[in-house]
């Protein structure tokens, strides 16, 4: 195979989700490790940090359960990336092989609901934040920060890998100074005794810690499709875990020790604020514009992924030319919808917060079940990717298979919901704990990885090969016709 053209780099990107060819794969692996680890340390995670600790629990079990929590949650997460550089394609249109052309909107309706849940907190969070410090309307803070957000969004994944990089660097001396002023500060007795354990703040520590880790996946491969697949699984695994991991559990542990510093106080801004002024008055400032640029950045990254995700439905219901002009529509309506709704939301945020994040683990964790065993167990890394784009390709309109694995998967954990909207009568038997997690994954991929027994592997990789070539010439040319 021979490709002529040079990779597109440094003006705003064409692609969305098509694939990405091998003569335009370009960057660095460890680029996946500051995206990543930024992503995670920014206000949203802190706050993510602090229920184990205003639900009754104290600060080392609180700090135990996140450290779990991001353990497992960021297996699944980091897996999901792996995906990127072997198949050159968006996270999301990855699930038409396991649900089918047309059954993958199932997924994609949670998926953007998620984003577009996200990019309210993050928007409202650094409007307060900003509200404190410099200053002014919350409101007008709150439309300069969406349309920040929708222009790094619009300019694109290398863009935005840059512009994660870069604060990267600045939260390691900022929050590196926050960290030790927070060290010294004074906590209640018994914040630190082992013997004080609780065992449903704990759980509802680790599910909304891993749950949150977890959320990342729906479009953790979207920053990683560009990168040749000579990385290998492996390598991408590890650099993208180890920034996240490191990422979520530094801001969730400073989280949790502000939670049990402040007492009945706590409050996301202002606790953070304080500590910050241990250091020197002002401080406190600095530590939350850093904040606020953290959150926006994490926008752009809802944004982006959110109007991939919408282009993917629209493409299951009318073939849709994945032009520039496609991608930047659906990143402004995706702008104006988180914009619109933020506007009137209540300030609850805490409350709605928590009941956001464990949705979110309910109705990712059958389809992350289903998704790794297709790639890893079933078909072990390889896709007719040019039939993923058929309507009538092999893999169908209607994937059976994973959308009976995902409902059964969702309804087994039906009993162990527990949040302020809905507790199963197990949860409530466990007064408030929650298992769903140790049900919905194991439930869903045994039944997904029993039910593709009869699929026919070795004739998708045959069809692969042949189609190869085509693949790259017709990926090509859209690049020639877009650029």
């Amino acid at each position: 195979m021979t490709t002529t053209a040079e990779p597109r780099r440094g003006a705003v990107e064409i692609r969305s989700i098509d694939y990405v060819p091998l003569a335009e794969r370009h960057g660095k692996l460890w680029h996946l490790g500051p995206l990543w680890f930024m992503s995670n340390a920014q206000i949203a995670t802190l706050a993510v940090g602090v229920l184990g600790v205003t639900t009754g629990g104290n600060l080392i079990w609180s700090l135990i359960a996140i450290l779990l929590g991001t353990a497992i949650g960021t297996f699944f997460m980091a897996a999901h990336c792996s995906q990127g550089p072997q198949l050159g394609l968006p996270q999301m249109i990855q699930s038409r092989p396991q649900f089918g052309y047309v059954g993958a909107i199932l997924v994609w309706l949670f998926a953007y609901l998620q984003y577009a849940g996200f990019n309210v907190f993050n928007t409202l969070l650094a409007s307060d934040a900003l509200h404190v410090n410099p200053g002014g309307s919350t409101k007008v803070w709150l439309v300069l920060g969406t349309i920040a957000a929708a222009a790094a969004a619009i300019l694109g994944y290398d863009a935005i890998h840059r512009m994660e990089q870069y604060l990267t660097y600045g939260f390691l001396v900022i929050f590196g100074i926050l960290t030790i002023v927070v060290l010294t500060l004074s906590y209640p007795s018994g914040s630190f005794s082992l013997s004080n354990f609780d065992l449903t703040p704990f759980l509802l520590q680790f599910s909304v810690v891993a749950g949150y880790q977890i959320s990342w996946a729906i479009y953790v491969s979207d920053y990683s499709r560009y990168l040749p697949p000579e990385v290998t699984i492996r390598k991408t695994f590890f650099w993208t875990y180890g920034g996240s991991a490191l990422g979520a559990v530094w801001i969730m542990f400073i989280g949790s020790a502000l939670a049990a510093w402040a007492g009945a106080n706590f409050d996301t801004i202002a606790s953070l604020k304080d500590s910050g002024d241990k250091f020197f008055g002002g401080f406190g400032a600095i530590v939350l514009v850093f904040s606020a640029l953290g959150l926006l950045s994490v926008t752009a990254l809802n944004m982006y992924g959110g109007s991939l995700t919408l282009i993917s439905a629209l493409d299951s219901f009318k073939k849709v030319r994945p032009t520039l002009a496609v991608r930047l529509g659906m990143i402004g309506f995706t702008a104006l919808l988180s914009l619109a709704v933020a506007w009137g939301a209540s300030s609850s945020f805490l409350d709605n917060f928590e009941n956001f994040l464990l949705l979110v683990l309910y109705f990712f964790i059958p389809w992350t079940a289903v998704n790794l065993v297709d790639f890893f167990i079933v078909r072990k890394g390889h896709y007719a990717i040019a039939e993923i784009f058929k309507p009538d390709g092999i893999y169908g309109r209607w994937g059976w298979r994973g959308i009976v694995s995902y409902l059964v998967g969702f309804g087994a954990m039906l009993p162990f919901f527990s949040t302020g909207l809905y507790s199963g009568w197990v949860a409530n038997a466990a007064h408030g704990a929650d298992y769903s997690l140790f049900v919905g994954l194991p439930v869903s991929a045994i039944l997904y990885w029993s039910l593709c027994r009869s699929i026919d592997t070795d004739r998708e990789r045959r069809l692969a090969e042949e189609q190869a070539d085509i693949l790259e010439r017709e990926a090509m040319a859209h690049e020639r016709t877009e650029g």
